[in-house]
């Protein structure tokens, strides 16, 4: 197990101390940490969906105004 020691802010430590007072502080800081680092990896994913999104739209063929109007007239009633 490793030791970690970080410098905060008076009044974050004094909220965190009053908000996790009945708990394994060690522990709490554990779990945000594997939370920060899941929300990490969730926005590097998200990035690497929405780059081949734009590629596939971007490597896509064009179309015409005219073309987009067309479609949209002739599949209404």
């Amino acid at each position: 197990m490793a030791t970690v020691n970080f410098s905060v802010p008076d009044e974050v430590k004094e909220a965190f101390n009053k908000a996790f007072a009945q708990q394994n502080k060690s522990a709490v800081i554990a779990d945000l940490m594997r939370d920060a680092v899941a929300r990490k990896n969730q926005v590097k994913v998200r990035r690497g969906a929405l780059r081949r999104i734009a590629a596939r739209r971007n490597a896509s063929e064009a179309v015409s105004e005219r073309t987009l109007r067309s479609a949209r007239e002739n599949g209404r009633p």
